[in-house]
């Protein structure tokens, strides 16, 4: 991770070109990329040390991207458990308690790639001298060490982040320049220096997980997990799907847009390219134009890959005839269906609705 790596309050605002936002939805489905590798993703373990009093929002942020992104992988990117620092439940910041799967001196550190101290507007800032040993002896194994709220208050105590940057919620911020002078403290969001992490609030707990997963696994996971967790934004938040916003503040030209939208309400009957270039007021050779320059991709492939993503969905999320799906979505039948559904995901309908069930 780079040094001082900062990024902006909203990450779901951060788009960045890239050939479809379909691919990203169908994400779990495809075909695995690595280089032509069969090897299967590295899976992190992250240990999360549940402070009392932790703040809940910041926890679940932080698990819900790394949930989310597993959700996106056909093999699990990461392994996660509760840690407390003596064990058995640890009350929340909202009153519930959360059990852990351990406490931190028997934490066994071998293996793990990342742990985080979760803590809260009524949390302790002043743990006992064991803690902050252990705290020590991890990072010395090489393990990447982080903060949620006033969590990374903890690892400055321990030495932890001398010469580092690092930010803190702002009820602590006063007390962390007195008490550890070598720290430089942001007044940002979340913070990335090297092997530190840290995140200042509930809000952007999620924003820093996702910097960390965009580090390990590139963009397309993070505008996947994106696409899943942006359901419930305004209209005016996200731009119509499944139209991407391309590289930098420029939105797709009016052509496309309409093309697009054509496409999105012509499922069951797919329309011809020269219909849509018709419909559009185009010609069919700056149809072609406008989809290489804006989408990555051919008109052709872009709307087939639309269809094949209805078809997925009623494939997993209902108990409908393959055969009746496959007309549904604009398909001349069954078989024509199933070629291309094993073209774009590498196994069958059957098999994939299958394997959902199991």
């Amino acid at each position: 991770m780079s040094n001082g790596d900062q990024t902006k309050t909203d990450p779901l605002s951060a788009r960045r070109n890239f050939d479809s936002r379909l691919r990203h939805s169908n994400q779990a489905y495809l075909r695995a990329r690595q280089s032509g590798s069969d090897h299967p993703p590295i899976s992190r373990r992250i240990a999360f040390v549940l402070l009392e009093h932790f703040s809940m929002m910041a926890f679940t942020g932080a698990v819900d991207a790394i949930v989310t992104a597993n959700l996106l992988s056909r093999k699990p990117l990461y392994r996660f458990q509760s840690i407390g620092l003596e064990g058995g439940a640890v009350l929340s910041d909202l009153g519930i308690t959360i059990s852990t799967d351990g406490e931190l001196k028997t934490l066994d550190a071998a293996g793990l790639d990342l742990l985080i101290v979760c803590g809260g507007y009524r949390s302790d800032l002043s743990p006992p001298r064991a803690v902050l040993d252990r705290l020590r002896a991890i990072a010395r194994q090489g393990v990447t060490m982080g903060g949620l709220w006033n969590g990374s208050y903890i690892l400055a105590l321990a030495g932890l982040l001398d010469g580092y940057t690092c930010t803190v919620h702002p009820e602590s911020r006063a007390g962390l320049e007195e008490s550890c002078p070598r720290v430089k403290l942001l007044p940002t969001p979340f913070v990335i220096d090297r092997d530190r992490i840290s995140s200042a609030g509930a809000n952007s707990a999620l924003g820093m997980m996702l910097a960390v997963i965009r580090h390990q696994h590139g963009d397309d996971v993070v505008h996947g997990i994106e696409e899943i967790l942006a359901c419930d934004r305004s209209s005016e938040e996200i731009p119509d799907r499944p139209m991407p916003v391309v590289e930098g503040s420029a939105t797709l030209p009016d052509a496309l847009r309409a093309i697009l939208k054509l496409m999105e309400s012509n499922i069951e009957e797919p329309l011809a390219i020269d219909d849509l270039a018709h419909y559009a007021q185009v010609s069919r050779r700056q149809i072609d134009r406008l989809f290489h320059r804006h989408m990555k991709t051919t008109p052709s492939r872009y709307y087939l890959e639309l269809r094949v993503t209805r078809a997925r969905r009623l494939l997993l999320q209902t108990n409908a005839p393959i055969t009746s799906i496959a007309i549904a979505c604009g398909f001349t039948g069954a078989p024509h269906f199933s070629r291309c559904y094993r073209e774009f995901f590498g196994i069958s309908p059957s098999k994939a609705r299958s394997a959902q069930r199991l």
